[in-house]
């Protein structure tokens, strides 16, 4: 049997509904097209806030309209807050597409039957579009409203727009969102506010007049407990949570911005003016633990004349800035609290000497051990002293970087070159260094610069990281900068094991019987006239920066870096890293020891018998032996000394001697010290006349010299001699002028021009340099 054919029919669809298929697709292509003709534009001004690194806002401003509008992220959107405000305001807003058909119709029919509007129909969408455009209340902008809230929800998510509603809904006055209220009134972040506070958020909003926090508050506690009830009555929340939220007294009232660490929020103001959020680091335990310990050290400088101070803290393991005091106090007008001593350019004083130090471990001119001359010295008319006005003789390169001598220094950044160490200095940042790198001299390394203390901080943490520098970020808007290495591991490993020394001048006093010390490597410096007193310290974990001096300029006779800001050094790091390892400098692997003469800090000879162990770069640092002694020949009562030329047949002995420079013996003599001299030499060798000339070491040979008539300036001449000469004489031009002792100074007047002058000893030797004089008007 064959299966009939089943014929199914379609009938024709009713002319009702193909008109309305066909109306709601046109009333679409109308929507599209009006969305293209009129998109939607969304451009709000928001308060610049800046937070900390727990993401609290620390310090606000201003919007550029001058309105408090604070910009919420989701994350601080809690849940309590969304269903809180969501429940008063808009039931059904995860459900309708920005226009609620349902609330439209009802508010319709109640306006109607009471002849006057008793509750409106606008979605938490359409409250957003009112709100981007304000406009006054009629039909019409109630349509453009419906429009504009459905091109919201096209572009945006739910969670987006209700972001948008909580962004902008006002609370009076020039007080706009939820989070901009949150801080003004309850001094909290949104996602920190208990029930009670977000119920008082969420009625202000209908009626900001009438519930004015400071001028209503009992008629506000009411209105929010009888929401509360409103709430228990609908099951939003459990009975014990409401109860608590009705028990809680009213603590709202109109509190101050947030405004701490005002140098750097009005520093990342300037330069980030759009940003809703700039996020920092800052770390406000650390902060305000500073902040503190600087005011009440500040009681104690006034008395001297001293009223600023600056501190900078850097984490040397993120590289980002924790703490920024750019004065002691931001509100101190009479003394320009308000400069930004972090940022200032000063003389660094002696603070880049370890750096240049490290530079010469790094170039295998010195380590740790070697011996250095702080004797006097003529660098083109250039005399660089030491701070107490003393010379040591021969000393240690340690010992010349923890007492901070000057000579020493000078001498090695002649040795290592100006121009490579100011080339050193701006690859490292130093703008200002940069700028006059051309006109810098060898009095850069005793303070004739400017740096910030900025600049020193991120220095100084690249000795803690193994001589590698990442400058620390202020903000997460910092585009991050690419790692230098301006110091070898092994440099700057010499440089922190030299700077750990506690026995040093620059010791706080009141800290040498304190059992528990932070270990810390530590710096400090003074400029010329007593204008800055610095102190930069560090260990594995911190860098902390401190300067200490009037922003005016001007200088004060008790100001230092080791009685001023090194005592202020010690109590940062003892608050902020008290328990920190004190092991935490160990040897990389560029780094060895070795045993070198005392005496000379070079390798040893034979004849050294004192010897000690030193830290050196293999390949790198001098392999240089020690010359500490020499040989001379002498007759068998020490009375006299030969040379080759001039040595008898027999009746001679050797015998060793210190090998001393002639500048050396001139410090000697000069301050009375015992040495063991070498015997006078053979009077009748014939070679005596011929080597051992005088050594002119003042005027400088091929100089020029700008003397003033007017004020009688004359030229020094001074001049080193052979030991056995007791007497020398001066002449200009071929001119006798006088006689003096080697070592003595001895004052002349000289021509203009092309200037001969001659230096004889009382032997018959003579030396000639020539020098160009300039006469001047002063």
């Amino acid at each position: 049997m064959r299966p009939s054919k089943i014929k199914i029919r379609y009938g024709k669809l009713p002319a009702w509904l193909k008109r309305g298929v066909i109306g709601i697709i046109g009333l679409l292509c109308i929507f599209i097209l009006a969305d293209l003709i009129f998109p939607l534009k969304i451009n709000i001004p928001y308060s610049t806030l800046i937070t900390d690194k727990n993401d609290e806002v620390f310090h606000a401003f201003l919007s550029p309209d001058d309105k408090w509008r604070m910009f919420i992220k989701l994350d601080e959107i809690s849940n309590q807050l969304e269903k809180t405000i969501l429940h008063k305001e808009d039931k059904y807003f995860y459900y309708h597409p920005g226009i609620n058909p349902a609330a439209i119709i009802r508010a319709g029919i109640n306006n109607i039957t009471q002849n006057r509007r008793t509750s409106g129909a606008s979605t938490i969408t359409m409250q957003v579009a009112r709100l981007l455009n304000p406009k006054e209340r009629s039909y019409s902008n109630k349509l453009r409203e419906m429009f504009r809230a459905l091109q919201l929800e096209l572009h945006f998510s739910k969670k987006e727009i209700f972001q948008l509603y909580l962004n902008l809904v006002p609370y009076g006055g020039n007080i706009e969102g939820v989070k901009a209220a949150s801080y003004l009134y309850f001094g909290k972040s949104p996602d920190h506010l208990s029930l009670a506070e977000i119920t008082v958020l969420a009625i202000i909003p209908n009626r900001p007049t009438s519930l004015r926090i400071g001028y209503a508050d009992e008629y506000i506690q009411q209105e929010r407990n009888r929401w509360l009830q409103q709430f228990k009555e609908d099951g939003l929340w459990d009975d014990g949570i409401i109860a608590d939220a009705i028990d809680e007294p009213f603590d709202g009232y109109r509190r101050d911005r947030p405004r701490l660490v005002p140098h750097l929020a009005n520093r990342l103001f300037r330069e980030y003016p759009s940003k809703a959020i700039i996020e920092t680091a800052i770390d406000l335990s650390i902060q305000q633990k500073t902040e503190k310990i600087v005011k009440d050290y500040s009681y104690s400088l006034y008395a001297k004349n001293i009223h600023n101070a600056a501190v900078l803290i850097l984490d040397n393991k993120s590289h980002e800035v924790l703490a920024y005091l750019g004065s002691s106090d931001f509100y101190d007008n009479q003394h320009a609290g308000q400069v930004d001593g972090i940022r200032a350019i000063r003389s660094p004083g002696s603070t880049l000497k370890p750096f240049l130090y490290g530079k010469c471990f790094e170039a295998g001119l010195i380590t740790p051990k070697s011996v250095v001359s702080d004797l006097p010295v003529n660098f083109y008319g250039y005399q660089p002293e030491n701070y107490t006005g003393h010379y040591n003789g021969m000393v240690t390169v340690e010992y010349a970087l923890i007492n901070s001598l000057n000579v020493p220094a000078v001498n090695l950044l002649d040795q290592y070159s100006i121009e490579k160490f100011t080339e050193n200095l701006a690859g490292a940042g130093f703008d200002q260094i940069k700028k006059d790198e051309p006109k810098l001299g060898l009095s850069l390394i005793l303070g004739g610069c400017g740096v910030s203390l900025e600049e020193l901080c991120n220095l100084f943490s690249a000795f803690s990281n193994s001589g590698l520098m990442i400058h620390a970020s202020l903000s997460s808007e910092e585009e991050k900068t690419d790692s230098l290495l301006v110091l070898s591991p092994g440099a700057a490993f010499m440089v922190t094991e030299i700077l750990t020394q506690l026995n040093r001048p620059d010791f706080p006093q009141q800290w040498q019987n304190i059992a528990h010390l932070p270990r810390i490597a530590w710096k400090t410096g003074t400029s010329y006239g007593r204008r800055d007193a610095w102190s930069i310290g560090y260990n594995h974990n911190y860098t902390v920066g401190v300067w200490v001096g009037n922003f005016s300029g001007e200088g004060v006779p008790g100001l230092s870096g080791a009685d001023a800001a090194a005592p202020l050094l010690f109590s940062i790091f003892n608050a902020i890293d008290r328990e920190s390892d004190k092991n935490w400098n160990q040897p990389p692997d560029d780094v060895d020891f070795r045993y070198i003469c005392t005496e000379s800090g070079l390798m040893p000879s034979d004849f050294c018998d004192n010897q000690i162990i030193d830290y050196f770069i293999p390949e790198i640092s001098s392999s240089e032996k020690c010359r500490h002694l020499k040989t001379i020949f002498i007759n068998p009562d020490s009375t006299l000394s030969y040379c080759s030329a001039c040595m008898p047949a027999s009746g001679f002995i050797k015998a060793k001697y210190p090998n001393y420079s002639p500048a050396l013996i001139e410090y000697f003599e000069q301050n009375q010290i015992k040495y063991q001299k070498i015997p006078p030499h053979n009077a009748d060798c014939e070679k005596v006349f011929t080597l051992g000339a005088p050594a002119i070491t003042s005027p400088t040979e091929n100089a020029e010299y700008f003397l003033s008539p007017d004020y009688g300036l004359q030229l020094c001449l001074k001049c080193q001699a052979a030991p056995d000469v007791e007497t020398v004489y001066w002449y200009i031009n071929n001119k006798f002028i006088a006689e003096s002792e080697p070592g003595q100074n001895l004052f002349s007047k000289v021509p203009e021009g092309k200037v001969k002058i001659s230096c004889s000893d009382d032997k018959g030797r003579n030396t000639d340099i020539e020098v160009n004089v300039v006469y001047v008007d002063l």
